[in-house]
């Protein structure tokens, strides 16, 4: 609201566009983008004064760069410029070209200058991640203990561990906090890409890299270990206790020396360790 001597003058709001406006927005929709977005700019990015279509396009040059020295990551708020694919203006960050009115996006974020054309992947701005995800905002909360979004079907469903999602997948070291692609919750709490997940159980690793603890059901496992064990004894002179440490449940004992595992008594669990031996005979 506007003062102008003793009279206030109400701002109003700007009127809709017209058709042929909406006609114009339009133009180039969905033709214009990278392998990661389709959209109608680009992006002048402020650390090299270079232009990339998006930051994964920048990410992936600067990032391939022989001098290590030179590699670095575009920081998505710092954009300032951006530039019209369909007219070539360079302009401030907004929504619609101000030369040739096209929209650069049918999805934009002033917050994290992000645009994208393609409205199906559900994007949405998440305040307390400070970030644009996507899948729909009604399919995700925001858990403020792990510091990340989640899929609903986690909700009270999970083991929060402290900024979880803001370290790097412990299999290909990509940061997990803003990555594009899929992540899992572990039954221990910690975080890795889905794809990283299920490599490694087809690698047959069933421990999380990071705590060691199973991460899947076991309960079979162990049972077929009960009775390999129980039909393949020990020579004599490896009839002996040995001290371990249980991966699953912290515990620790001791348990009869075994080429095929050390059973855990308190949980069963043959994920276990040997700290130490007891007496041995030899």
């Amino acid at each position: 609201m506007e003062e102008d001597g003793d009279n206030f003058i109400v701002d109003q709001p700007p009127p809709p566009p017209t058709e042929e406006e909406l006609d114009r927005q339009d133009v180039g929709k969905l033709l214009y983008g990278c392998d990661h977005y389709r959209r109608r700019c680009k992006l002048r990015a402020p650390c090299c004064n270079e232009i990339f279509t998006c930051r994964h396009c920048h990410n992936e040059a600067k990032n391939a760069l022989t001098n290590p020295k030179e590699r670095h990551e575009l920081v998505r708020h710092n954009v300032k410029q951006v530039v019209c694919a369909v007219c070539d203006t360079e302009q401030q960050v907004a929504e619609i070209c101000s030369e040739c009115g096209v929209k650069f996006g049918e999805y934009y974020c002033e917050i994290c200058r992000f645009y994208d054309d393609n409205r199906t992947k559900g994007q949405f701005h998440c305040d307390d991640c400070g970030i644009c995800r996507v899948g729909g905002r009604e399919n995700f909360f925001h858990c403020k203990k792990c510091g990340s979004c989640y899929s609903v079907e986690l909700r009270d469903n999970h083991l929060c561990v402290e900024n979880s999602m803001k370290n790097h997948c412990p299999i290909c070291y990509e940061f997990l906090f803003d990555s594009v692609k899929g992540t899992t919750i572990m039954k221990c709490g910690h975080t890795m890409h889905m794809e990283c997940h299920t490599e490694m159980i087809h690698q047959n690793q069933y421990r999380c890299p990071i705590c060691s603890k199973s991460v899947l059901n076991m309960s079979g496992t162990w049972q077929r270990l009960d009775m390999e064990i129980e039909a393949t004894a020990m020579p004599e002179e490896y009839r002996y206790e040995v001290s371990i440490l249980c991966n699953d449940c912290n515990s620790t004992g001791k348990a009869f020396f075994h080429i095929l595992g050390h059973k855990c008594k308190h949980c069963n669990s043959y994920n276990t360790r040997m700290i130490g031996t007891g007496e041995d005979p030899q």
